[in-house]
């Protein structure tokens, strides 16, 4: 049963902004595209200070040309970096440039589509399918391929398919993956049955349609999915698929079918679009954004998105959990769901959590107000670009949820499975920092009844029951007694102390003393 309404956000201000940096040491050459939404930005090539950027202003830094670039946030800012494809036509020069009105949503949907992992799951329209298997018996296989199981071969996968023109080596990427060539070759083909470079190739000739399919002619499909000449590009087209990529561009547009743009080749088109504007040569956004859904499939960490725009939802199962404006749903690891947006709407990772740092059984919820975004926003930037504090801390966005991970942890307490009571434990649980006397929580007798034959305690005992469970993780998380006090409905703290030692045999504070030293006890000795 999916929860009927988020849990607020712990608190009603947003934490400030704190300044962040990047610099280009150790990454790839990419062109840079950087857009600041508030506040202030710098951008440095080669030590030399080349932009000062302000809300609502951007700059453009080409792949060549320069060798090192740094980029400095003021205190405050939200500024969005897009890394761009190597292939990008942009100008030749460092550039700046105005954001026009209209563009900054599209711009953060963008960044959105860049630092999402794009699923190795989806599937072809039948349209193409019949195209590409029409003149071959049997038809070759126009599924994307598998993705590793091994979590440094998924990655390189996962870059793989956010960019299929990446030429490093084995050994280049074995680096990256903090594995070994012999280790990383094995990955693959245990989890996915193909060698290394046979998933590369099939990953590249899988863009190769998704980019012909949305209009990109033969050239540049091959040079944005890794191929050194046309000529090496139309071998490899027609040796796997049959027709030369020239004939089935020709094909799919003479035929009536209308094809969607994968989120690989929107991508790809958003950015050319995104290179116009840059050029002032593109003064409106393009078409309103489409609505989205992702196949089904699971994470192997909890996964943290945010509903910036507009609104979508979360299937599992037969449960939908609906995802409005500010809602920021942790998804959790290993549970097979689909995720979707509706027309016109933004969502933004903001983070994630192992499944030894965060305990879910099911998806938790929690409603920011929009005096969030911008802090939020922040947060995305550095979880999922290379834009962050010096002391940026991945775990940090566990913190702000620390109260509704307390109260999701209360549904160890048994819970009833009648439907009416289920609700009540449910709307208890969201609105626990009211007086434990309100008239909110007085149910109807057959609630009541379902409580006690289902959990084995009446609904007062079983407040308390849950009561103390949270109060118990916040006191482990170092909040204050009179703080947690009030977090769990209690006016004064006496009469928390009291309820808390009745149950614990210790007060808060005694409770406090003993998980500290217990924690002391666990850590390693750093001699």
């Amino acid at each position: 049963m999916a929860l009927s309404s988020p849990f607020p956000a712990d608190a009603s201000e947003a934490p400030p902004i704190p300044a962040a940096r990047s610099d280009s040491t150790g990454h790839p050459r990419r062109p840079l595209l950087i857009w600041v939404r508030t506040g202030t930005a710098h951008v440095r090539i080669d030590g030399v200070a080349a932009f000062h950027l302000t809300a609502g202003h951007g700059a453009w830094i080409p792949a060549l040309g320069w060798n090192h670039r740094a980029i400095n946030t003021e205190p405050g800012t939200v500024a969005f970096p897009l890394w761009l494809h190597p292939a990008t036509d942009g100008p030749r020069e460092a550039t700046r440039f105005q954001v026009p009105d209209g563009w900054q949503d599209w711009l953060i949907q963008h960044f959105n589509l860049l630092v999402t992992p794009l699923t190795g799951h989806g599937y072809f329209q039948d349209a193409i399918t019949d195209l590409l298997g029409r003149d071959r018996a049997p038809a070759p296989d126009a599924s994307p391929p598998e993705l590793p199981r091994a979590a440094g071969a998924k990655a390189v996968a996962e870059e793989l398919i956010r960019d299929p023109a990446i030429d490093l080596t084995v050994e280049q990427w074995a680096a990256r993956a903090l594995s070994s060539p012999r280790t990383l070759r094995r990955d693959f083909l245990a989890g996915t049955g193909l060698t290394f470079e046979q998933w590369r190739l099939r990953n590249r000739l899988i863009a190769a349609v998704e980019f012909l399919a949305a209009g990109f002619d033969v050239d540049q499909v091959a040079a944005r999915v890794g191929f050194a000449s046309r000529n090496g590009f139309t071998r490899a087209f027609k040796r796997h698929y049959g027709p030369t990529p020239y004939d089935f561009s020709r094909k799919l547009a003479a035929s009536s079918a209308h094809v969607d743009l994968t989120p690989r080749a929107t991508l790809a088109r958003q950015t050319d679009e995104l290179m116009r504007m840059t050029r002032g040569s593109l003064a409106a956004a393009s078409d309103p954004l489409p609505a989205a859904r992702t196949p089904r499939h699971a994470n192997h960490v909890h996964v943290l998105s945010w509903i910036y725009r507009g609104s979508g939802y979360l299937d599992i199962g037969e449960s939908r959990y609906e995802r409005h404006r500010g809602v920021a749903t942790w998804i959790p690891a290993g549970l097979k769901h689909i995720t979707g947006l509706r027309e016109n709407s933004i969502s933004l990772p903001l983070g994630s959590a192992t499944v030894a740092d965060l305990q879910l059984a099911e998806p938790l919820q929690v409603q920011f107000s929009p005096a969030w975004d911008d802090y939020l926003m922040h947060c995305s930037i550095s979880a999922r670009s290379g834009l962050h504090p010096d002391d940026y801390n991945p775990r940090h966005i566990l913190d702000l949820f620390a109260e509704q991970v307390a109260a999701q942890r209360a549904l160890s307490v048994p819970m009833p499975t009648d439907p009416r009571a289920r609700a009540a434990a449910l709307d208890y649980l969201r609105h626990i920092d009211i007086s434990r006397e309100s008239v909110l929580f007085d149910v109807p007798a057959e609630v009541h009844r379902a409580f006690r034959a289902e959990t084995g305690m009446p609904f007062a005992r079983w407040r308390y029951a849950a009561r103390m469970r949270i109060a118990r993780d916040l006191l482990a998380s170092n909040a204050k007694p009179s703080t947690v006090a009030r977090r769990v409905g209690y006016a004064h703290l006496p009469a928390f102390s009291t309820a808390f030692t009745r149950l614990h045999g210790l007060s808060p504070r005694e409770f406090q003393e003993r998980e500290r030293a217990s924690l002391s006890t666990r850590t390693p000795d750093p001699k």
